[in-house]
């Protein structure tokens, strides 16, 4: 158990460093790189490499490289894109975006691959549960690997609070913040502002040396796992080209229930693209200052880390179709206030109670959507979950497309209409999930939740 144990903490406390770097990246792009929608255009290449990246390299790269490198390697196209970001242009950022992506997907593919089969080793040793160990080890991962939110947005907070140049925002600067933003001009005398290069060069070093340790830190402690378990070894003898693993993707769309569940799917990516790329700069940035887009994140992460926890746990008690239906009353609550908000300096309260509802219905829609892929497509899980990956990443890539060119009012109507859409077709799905079984709880299978929760957060 010792060294099982040891291998599960030398991963968790790797993504926790790089994660570090690109989550508070991630959060800083549409207000960090403003100029032309560099930022968020370059997180809309980035999820579109993700997509690409998903559909034929973890099988290929695990199987040629093992794990263990596989990680590694994946861990420093992380790394290019924080070193793009000190020389930010339409020729640094594009390219390292398109790195970034590419090697997401085999980042957390090795990692789920490598989790699972270090718990079924010593499960088969101590002669336990699988699924039990495996839920164990996921659980320790993730409870680490949550707080990395935390950690890279406090960190920018931190060094942007030390800008000397703050500019008080006036009144009419404030009339462009919020749902009815003004696209045309600079988005207020803050962010045009900025912090200084020297304070943008220091958080960029700490987030580049942060994802340098998470590489070392995986070649040097990390063991390599061996595959002599027979069943491993086929399956990845199994996995093969891009045009199996293409085709078993998009043959699985024969099933209605996946179709119903692209909207729902998307809508993931749409609510996560909106906060990162609207909400932090048309609402914080504008209103606020750039230092604060951290502090904000931070409100987020904690909420949606221990809300993940704790709709993982109660969600065999209440069902998901009740959290479900939690997440949406929450989500259009948001949404309409938003709307009808005009956000000023005065009401510093009311920028973190929007994250924080934020993350109670983002956690719903991670646990519990991963968790109904594992309970309705218990049997094509792979082309499942590649299905998950790809949807979601598509309304990422169509979130962060849009955002330059759409304003703030309109983009809040289009998430709308896609969460009407997408409960809608949901309980289409529970309805026929009823009609086919009807003496089946719906609540979901704890086993199947483990693994999956929230594998698809880049």
């Amino acid at each position: 158990m010792e060294r099982n144990l040891k291998n599960v903490l030398v991963i968790s406390f790797g993504f926790l460093l790089l994660f570090t770097a690109y989550g508070g990246l991630q959060s800083l792009q549409s207000s960090l790189n403003s100029e032309e929608g560099l930022g968020v255009a370059s997180l809309s290449v980035l999820y579109a490499a993700l997509i690409i990246s998903s559909m034929f390299l973890p099988p290929i790269l695990i199987k040629k490289l093992g794990c263990k490198w596989t990680i590694a390697g994946s861990m420093c196209c992380y790394i290019a894109f924080s070193l793009g970001n000190f020389y930010a242009s339409w020729y640094t950022l594009i390219p390292t975006s398109v790195i970034l992506g590419l090697g997401g997907a085999p980042l957390w593919s090795a990692k789920c691959t490598y989790l699972t089969i270090a718990g079924n080793s010593y499960a088969e040793k101590a002669g336990k549960n699988g699924k039990d160990i495996i839920n164990q080890y996921f659980g320790v991962f993730f409870l680490i690997f949550q707080s990395s939110g935390i950690w890279g947005n406090l960190i920018s907070s931190l060094i942007f609070s030390q800008a000397s140049n703050k500019v008080e925002i006036s009144e009419e600067s404030l009339e462009c913040c919020g749902a009815h933003d003004c696209m045309s001009e600079a988005t207020n005398t803050t962010a045009s502002a900025g912090p200084s290069e020297s304070l943008k060069y220091t958080l960029l070093g700490i987030y580049t040396a942060s994802g340098v340790l998470a590489v070392l830190l995986i070649v040097i402690f990390l063991d390599q796992i061996k595959s002599d378990q027979a069943e491993t070894e086929k399956e990845i003898q199994k996995t093969p080209s891009f045009w199996s693993t293409f085709l078993a993707t998009f043959q699985h769309l024969k099933d209605k229930r996946q179709c119903l569940l692209i909207p729902l799917t998307m809508y993931s990516g749409f609510e996560q693209g909106f906060l990162a790329g609207d909400y932090t700069k048309t609402y914080v940035t504008c209103a606020l200052g750039i230092h604060y887009v951290g502090y904000v994140m931070i409100c987020f992460s904690a909420v949606n880390s221990l809300c993940s926890l704790l709709f993982g746990k109660i969600s065999q008690f209440t069902g998901r179709k009740l959290l479900f239906a939690l997440a949406t009353v929450t989500n259009t609550a948001c949404i309409i206030a938003l709307l009808l908000w005009k956000p000023h300096p005065n009401q510093l309260v009311v920028f973190f109670i929007f994250p924080a509802l934020w993350g109670i219905s983002d956690a719903i829609w991670q646990t519990q959507t991963n968790g109904l892929y594992g309970v309705l497509f218990e049997k094509h899980k792979e082309a499942a979950f590649a299905n998950y990956r790809l949807w979601e990443s598509c309304g990422f890539v169509i979130a962060f497309g849009y955002s330059t060119t759409l304003q703030v009012y309109i983009k809040l109507y289009i998430l709308l209409a896609v969460l009407v859409l997408s409960m809608v077709t949901y309980g289409v799905v529970e309805y026929l999930e009823t009609k086919s079984s009807p003496g089946t709880p719906t609540a979901t299978k704890k086993e199947n939740v483990g693994p999956h929760t929230q594998e698809t957060k880049m």
